[in-house]
């Protein structure tokens, strides 16, 4: 190595650093930005070792640890490489593209390059043996394969994605060998012989590895932790918090914190800006088995409209920016629902304490105070803090029952009042355009071992969907706050359809004589006239699943441009700052706008991806929980006969969800006859070459169930009467392709999805983050569409409910009040992963 001599920061060619500025703004002694670096690389146009490029960037030798350190994070960046003579070279000069990698179940993978949209490259199963999925790779193009996909190399391995994952462990004559629970890792991980820490045959373990996989070895682990048996109870819950790295220990720094925050409002804490609402009549309304409840409403009349207070409570009190509870929760970002547990984004001391809004006692909130108009139109509002009492703890039936029945109870009349501003909300849903489908909810019943006893449908009721308008309606307007104050926020953005899934729903409504409105760029609107047009139609479930599928998934991001499913010009999410970080994020925001201060929490950009991938891990979880929980259902219906409807249809087959059970499985092309069967993308059919029979989305079928195979959570159908669908069979055309839907065929009850599917579904409203079986909210309806039972395939936000519905698509928009706990159907992974 080159020994540089000692120089200034200051010399001539540190100052030519265009990006001079920005680097001292961030550091104290500024380093050559990466910007420059690449440039004094494509100068010198030869690669160049370490102290070669530290001379000519004249680095001192105290900065040269600091700069190595910056060549580091620039070769995990894709930005250079640093090959085996330890020379330092461009890598876009290498012809080499920095990609990460998304292993497949069955050996191979696919390159995903970093930021480029496009064609992903496939990766052969001999490939795979030097990368894991998720590692970050540089890869060069190798030509095509047999099938004219890009074929790549890994060159180089920048950064391993796996430090340790949760495994089976197994072993033959001594040698102990591991299978990680992580379907796209598809290597064996060979463990130490003496690391096999106590594990038995087949248990579930912790693994740490050791040692990487290259082309000629496998990768080398070690056992750190057992944590029992496969089908032990809870078992399922274990393994998805350590497969999908969800932080579920909180750090001793929290828990002390949460211990010392006080359990009562002090006088201290009733500063001259909060408002006393100690005597306004605020009651919470939730499901029976909550145990939190960050959100109290009132409403009284108002001249011709209504006075709409929604109460929230005021976390950010409690939870100050940098501190232990706060570095916990930003890295939790959202809380998780798991069936009969959760896994809360604050300690149970703030969650069901003195942050949940409880019956009689005092607690702090911050209050969206609204004035709504007799159409349903917010003439105005104003935000403040407050202390509150509620008066009552309501539930979703009780409430139902009172305005039904009526009740001696005096919040009856306030609870009616409610009802109204609740309607007329509803109306101005409707005339907005916003978009919503129904769907029949299903709930897990547990049975004394934590497996599944049944799946029944849920019901819901005007009083979920009163909750649903005016939390929707205190969103919009903390949205509108914070831009007319030009403060920077996490929006709830949802983005309209893109040109491809525009196009893909638009062949589809051709063949069944339908057309969505708006032409190149359709409107909310668009969306929910077509979806009134067909709700009495047979196939309305299949039309609109092929709706839901066009869209694109909410997210979070700093950057407004609207909610798309809710035709909102901006909306946000203020209501549920105990289980949902932005919530908290936003009430910092509305509070420094009402103290004429900016709340500058570092890059919001970067908060907006970290918490859409904290919401995208815990669906992940809770979805994959519920898919093993219900393939263990399974098992001992292996044999017997159920009637279901085709979901989803692919390639390899379609998958049917069970009418009673409500549960869905894959009936394997190979079972559907004997012809070659093929796949009709256009028409969502499979359809036989030779007998022309078609198996269609929305048909009804007869299936025998053949496997529940717990290893690949997959249960399996043969069909009960081979060849012939039970409803809805027709011979494909020889000449001349017919266009119209079958006008015979029964009624569906089905909303499903081959292909990604969490547009627009998203949660409006806080949940009972410690409720081991919180109740679910649904949409309000201003679409009355067929009522349709939403298989695994289709994912929304929803809240588990009592018992724990399961997390299924209630609606396309984002007015389900309570947490994401969302389903699909299990189907081989893709190159990308699913939503």
């Amino acid at each position: 190595m080159v020994i540089t001599k000692k120089s200034s920061p200051e010399s001539a060619i540190r100052l030519s650093d265009p990006f001079l500025e920005r680097e001292k703004s961030q550091y104290n002694n500024p380093l050559p930005s990466r910007e420059f670096v690449l440039q004094i690389l494509a100068q010198q146009g030869v690669p160049m070792q370490f102290g070669e490029l530290a001379a000519v960037l004249e680095i001192t030798d105290e900065e040269q640890p600091l700069f190595e350190r910056r060549l580091r994070a620039m070769e995990r960046a894709g930005q250079v490489l640093i090959n085996r003579k330890g020379e330092v070279c461009v890598a876009d000069k290498l012809d080499l593209l920095p990609c990460r990698v998304s292993g497949h179940k069955d050996g191979f993978g696919f390159a995903v390059p970093d930021g480029v949209s496009g064609e992903d490259i496939y990766l052969p199963e001999r490939e795979m043996r030097k990368a894991m999925h998720g590692d970050h790779v540089m890869v060069r193009l190798a030509g095509t394969d047999r099938r004219g996909r890009r074929e790549g190399r890994i060159v180089e391995v920048l950064e391993r994605a796996q430090s340790t994952l949760v495994a089976r462990a197994y072993f033959d004559h001594g040698v102990g060998v591991a299978k990680a629970e992580d379907r796209r890792i598809g290597q064996e991980l060979l463990l130490e012989p003496e690391g096999h820490g106590g594990a038995g045959h087949g248990q579930v373990v912790m693994l740490e590895i050791v040692s990487y996989p290259d082309e000629h070895r496998p990768a080398i682990a070690k056992v750190i932790e057992v944590l029992g048996n496969y089908a032990d109870p809870g078992m399922e819950i274990e393994v998805a918090l350590r497969k999908h790295d969800l932080p579920h220990v909180f750090s001793d720094a929290a828990l002390a914190q949460a211990a010392a925050t006080p359990a009562k409002v002090r006088k201290k804490d009733l500063d001259k800006s909060r408002v006393d609402l100690r005597s306004l009549p605020l009651v919470t309304i939730d499901g029976e088995t909550a145990r939190d409840f960050d959100d109290a409403v009132f409403a009284e009349r108002q001249g011709k409209g209504f006075r709409l207070v929604v109460a929230i409570a005021d976390v950010s009190h409690y939870v100050q920016p940098g501190d232990a509870l706060d570095g916990d929760a930003v890295a939790r970002g959202t809380s998780v629902y798991f069936p009969r547990r959760v896994i809360p984004m604050l300690p149970e001391a703030l969650s069901n304490g003195i942050c949940s809004l409880n019956a009689n006692v005092d607690r702090l909130c911050m209050v969206a105070d609204m004035q709504i108009s007799a159409k349903g139109k917010i003439k105005g509002y104003r935000f403040y803090p407050a202390v509150m009492n509620s008066k009552a703890r309501l539930t979703y039936t009780q409430v139902w029952d009172w305005l039904q029945k009526g009740s001696d109870s005096p919040l009856l009349p306030q609870l009616q009042t409610l009802h109204q501003l609740f309607q007329v909300l509803l109306a101005a849903r409707t005339r907005r355009g916003a978009i919503e489908f129904e769907s029949v909810e299903t709930q897990m019943v547990f049975n004394e071992h934590g497996k599944i006893d049944k799946i029944v449908p849920v019901t819901r009721n005007d009083a979920h969907r009163l909750i649903e308008e005016c939390m929707l309606a205190a969103n919009v307007c903390a949205a509108d706050i914070l831009l007319k104050n030009r403060h920077k926020c996490l929006f709830r953005i949802h983005e309209g359809p893109t040109p491809e899934k525009l196009l893909n729903l638009r062949n589809y409504l051709r063949l069944l004589g339908l057309a969505l409105g708006g032409e190149d760029k359709p409107t909310p609107k668009d969306y929910a006239e077509l979806a009134e047009k067909v709700a009495l139609r047979p196939d309305a479930p299949v039309v609109q699943t092929m709706m839901l599928r066009s869209m694109q998934q909410a997210v979070y991001a700093p950057d407004n441009v609207g909610h798309f499913g809710l035709a909102y010009d901006a909306y946000t999410h203020f209501t549920s700052p105990i289980r949902r970080y932005p919530d908290l994020l936003v009430h910092r925001a509305i509070k420094a706008v009402l103290a004429g201060g900016k709340y500058k929490p570092g890059k919001w950009l970067a908060l907006g991806e970290h918490c859409s991938m904290t919401e995208r891990r815990a669906d992940d979880a809770s979805r994959e929980v519920q898919a093993w929980l219900k393939t263990y259902y399974m098992q001992d219906k292996v044999g017997e006969v159920f009637s279901g409807k085709i979901s989803a249809v692919t390639g390899f087959g379609v998958f049917v969800l069970l009418d009673d059970l409500y549960v869905e499985g894959l009936l394997h092309i190979s079972e559907l006859g004997k012809d070659y069967f093929h796949f009709k993308k256009e028409q969502q059919a499979i359809v036989g070459e030779k007998s022309g029979l078609q198996y269609r989305l929305g048909d009804a079928v007869q299936v025998r169930v053949v496997r529940a195979n717990l290893e690949t959570v997959q249960v399996e159908f043969a069909l009960a009467t081979r060849g012939v669908p039970v409803a809805g069979e027709e011979k494909a055309p020889t000449k001349r392709k017919s266009s119209r839907s079958r006008s015979k065929a029964k009624p569906l009850a089905v909303v499903a999805a081959v292909e990604d599917v969490s547009p627009l579904v998203e949660d409006v409203m806080p949940t009972e983050s410690q409720s081991p079986a919180p109740a679910r909210r649904q949409p309000a309806r201003n679409r009355r569409a067929k009522p349709a039972v939403t298989p695994e395939a289709v994912v929304a936000d929803v809240a588990p409910p009592a018992e724990i519905p399961e997390p299924v698509s209630t609606s396309a928009i984002e007015s389900t009040p309570e947490p994401v706990a969302v389903e699909r159907a299990k189907r081989p992974p893709r190159r990308r992963r699913t939503p």
